[in-house]
């Protein structure tokens, strides 16, 4: 929805009314709780033998790499092989470990937060002929397993709409309803529509906000973030918040920020819990940042990935939950932040038992 037919909408919420942002926010201040995706199985027994190659989006993004690093633990502690594709993000490289993972006869192909089976067609369909499941996983919102199922043979989704909700909740709530904000997103992924799908329902409740959106490709993030952030704060100073639906494009904002001395009037709430965002949270630079605990995700990815190869049903909802940061609670995440801290750890023996670990 553009920023234009923000305004006037009937039955948004006046600007002095924020109860109902204010209500979408409060459950995701609290601790997480664990909650079982499925039924209990045994999984190191039907998992003995197997093997799973996960290829993600890119090496180099740190959110994925550490994705990875957390399934290959939960693997370990289940007792079954599971490889990580190295790649930097080119999709001749997905397609090289399509390739590969086939030729090795691996057990279920995943396709981590990004590697967009849309571009993979010949190699799932050979991943297909030679019964070898291959799995979306992070990548897409719930409303969108339907679309990755034409493409893939499951998915483990996110519910990415409502993380993208989130964002435009705490923002028009600290800009007391009268928002106008930067949204900074990253086309490409369905993750992306998902979330900005999230931010536009939200701002049908509000009477008074408005955003501009700046769109930059995942390689380009270094080079044009920076400057293209401090123009558009220049020439508009009545900007008063930056969206930022991945937490990592976060390092190349806040330096516009600073540079254009706009501190005071201009805060920045981010989605995915990386560590050194939430440094900066702890710092002031970000104000909010929307946690996934990265370990949990990675225990959450391969429990259904081990229910497919296991012959079970794929969860249509992994439980994933979402934690809000800000300033107040940052420092529960280590000094500085560590992977995966600050969130509780009851999904630790919430999984055990799932999988029936002795």
């Amino acid at each position: 929805m553009s920023a234009a037919s923000m305004c006037g909408l009937a039955g948004a919420a006046r600007a002095d009314d924020l109860s109902y942002f204010e209500k979408q926010i409060e459950p995701f201040t609290k601790k997480p709780e664990f909650v079982a995706p499925g039924p209990a199985f045994d999984a190191a027994e039907c998992m003995k033998g197997k093997s799973i190659v996960s290829i993600p989006v890119s090496s180099a993004n740190p959110f994925t790499a550490n994705i990875e690093k957390a399934m290959q633990a939960a693997a370990k502690k289940v007792g079954f092989k599971f490889t990580t594709w190295e790649n930097q993000g080119q999709s001749s490289q997905w397609v090289q470990g399509m390739n590969a993972a086939v030729n090795q006869k691996v057990d279920l192909i995943d396709l981590l937060a990004g590697t967009d089976p849309r571009v993979l067609v010949p190699q799932v369909q050979a991943a297909q002929a030679a019964k070898i499941p291959v799995i979306a996983s992070h990548y897409n919102g719930v409303e969108q397993s339907a679309e990755v199922k034409k493409y893939a043979d499951g998915d483990v989704p996110i519910d990415y709409a409502k993380a993208g909700a989130l964002l435009a909740d705490w923002a028009i709530v600290q800009t007391k309803g009268h928002m106008n904000a930067l949204e900074l997103i990253a086309t490409g992924p369905l993750s992306t529509d998902s979330m900005m799908s999230g931010i536009d329902a939200e701002l049908k409740h509000c009477s008074d906000c408005k955003t501009k959106v700046m769109n930059f490709a995942v390689p380009d993030w270094g080079t044009r973030i920076t400057p293209a952030v401090q123009a558009a704060l220049l020439a508009d100073p009545t900007i008063n918040y930056i969206i930022v639906i991945y937490d990592s494009m976060s390092q190349f904002v806040t330096p516009a920020v600073t540079i254009t001395g706009s501190q005071d009037r201009v805060k920045v709430d981010a989605f995915n819990g990386t560590p050194f965002v939430l440094g900066l949270v702890q710092q002031g630079a970000v104000q909010m940042d929307i946690g996934e605990n990265l370990d949990w995700i990675g225990h959450a990815l391969i429990d259904s990935e081990m229910r497919r190869v296991c012959g079970l049903p794929l969860v249509s909802d992994p439980k994933i939950p979402f934690y809000i940061f800000t300033k107040d609670n940052a420092k529960d995440a280590g000094t500085p932040p560590q992977l995966s801290q600050g969130y509780g750890d009851a999904y630790v023996k919430g999984y055990a038992d799932l999988w029936k670990l002795k």
